[in-house]
């Protein structure tokens, strides 16, 4: 049987077109998902359930994928154009109008793939105090591991001594005779116990230098909360900004707890969350008097505060400012409560100490380009330091009656 080596080389150069092609041109779930958070996280769920807009789980069975494209690109076109079924949608939903998104053609095949296709998200429901899941072995088990090791390791020298007295015709001993032994020499000499007598005076004096040093530093503190609200779903997932919740860090000395009114904003629509389903947001709606179904505030309701325990406290004789930090510093949020788009569960990031802020103050330079605040000082202080970067301290701030007075 003879080979057509031109027909077998037509079909190499075929396949591997073939599946190079696959290859440029498959769908990108990663860039789907990434565009889902961008656009569509405010608005739907990855579940049945109803937030804003529709669940999407099931959506890509549901609709043929050039009626949704239709749809996410302009809905309102679709509706006027008579589409049954984007009428429905629209009566459904008390015709909210729902965002368009010009996306291109790859960037829709991204999207509708990971809609057909979302990861399996493992959630883990916090009861308001963030715990820390064990990997691996805790410290008691590691301990008791190396106590028995040591124990071990004792019983195999005192029987290697008593096999060797044994050998020369001397009186052995038991492992308890033997540490009693050992004790009772080592007492005996004055150099010894002084040695341990300064090792403890310097351990006793190390644990009362840290227990005095760490009277109010409250670093890591996280009380549970009345209602288990997500930082990371709020200011990380959702990018909602730090100050369109708590708007008076930019105007006041304390940036203020956000009132359910600042809730309700959204969550007169948003009734279902995505990790804590309806149990936390209810807290919300009986606090304020609001019924979800109706949509509608009860008359006559009694409002119930919300009593959200303070994480960041600082002494009664210790000043700060906000608006000061905000607004003339120009300082961002995580810069002193750390990565708060990243917790689930808020805790205290920094020391908030004195030598903390002071250090601080010495290492961080002064935003004077373009600051109205420092605009009478700017050339003076160019003037002064001759092209030295210039740091709070050198304005005055490590001044002790910056904080205390």
């Amino acid at each position: 049987m003879t080979i057509n080596f031109r027909v077998y080389f037509r079909f190499i150069v075929l396949s591997v077109f073939y599946f190079a092609s696959i290859f440029l041109y498959a769908d990108n779930v990663e860039n789907g998902e990434k565009i889902y958070k961008q656009n569509c996280t405010a608005c739907h769920l990855m579940t049945k359930a109803r937030l804003v807009g529709p669940g999407l789980e099931g959506v890509t069975e549901k609709y043929e994928k050039e009626w949704l494209i239709k749809w996410i690109r302009n809905s309102q076109a679709l509706i006027a154009s008579g589409d049954e079924r984007a009428i429905a949608i629209f009566e459904e939903y008390d015709k909210s109008v729902m965002t368009s998104f010009d996306f291109s053609d790859e960037e829709f095949s991204d999207l509708l793939a990971y809609l057909a296709n979302p990861p399996v998200e493992e959630v883990v429901v916090s009861s308001g105090v963030q715990t820390v899941e064990n990997q691996g072995m805790s410290n008691s088990t590691i301990l008791m591991i190396i106590a028995l090791v040591l124990v071990t390791v004792v019983f195999l020298l005192v029987s290697v001594k008593n096999s060797l007295k044994t050998a020369l015709g001397k009186e052995t001993e038991t492992v308890s005779q033997t540490l009693i032994n050992k004790y009772k020499l080592f007492v005996s000499n004055n150099i010894n116990v002084l040695f341990i007598s300064a090792v403890g005076l310097i351990v006793g004096l190390k644990f009362v230098y840290d227990l005095l040093m760490g009277v109010g530093v409250t670093t890591n503190y996280q009380p549970a909360q009345p209602i288990a609200f997500s930082h990371e779903i709020h200011a990380g997932i959702n990018g909602v900004d730090c100050n369109y919740c708590h708007t008076s860090a930019r105007h006041s000395k304390h940036s203020g707890i956000p009132s359910a009114n600042v809730c309700m904003n959204c969550h007169t629509y948003i009734s279902e969350g995505s990790k804590y389903g309806t149990k936390e947001i209810a807290k919300i709606y009986e606090a304020v008097g609001f019924d979800p179904d109706s949509r509608q505030y009860i008359e006559g309701y009694e409002q119930k505060p919300i009593e959200w325990v303070r994480i960041h406290n600082l002494p009664d004789h210790a000043y700060f400012n906000h608006s000061q930090h905000v607004v003339a510093g120009g300082l961002e949020c995580q810069e002193c409560h750390g990565p708060v788009e990243e917790m689930e569960v808020l805790y205290q990031y920094s020391e908030l100490t004195m030598g903390w802020c002071i250090e601080c103050h010495r290492e961080t330079e002064v935003k004077m380009e373009g600051n109205n605040y420092y605009t009478h000082l700017h050339d003076q202080l160019k003037e002064k330091y001759k092209g030295k970067p210039i740091t709070v301290d050198m304005i005055g701030g490590i001044e002790c009656g910056k904080c205390h007075y």
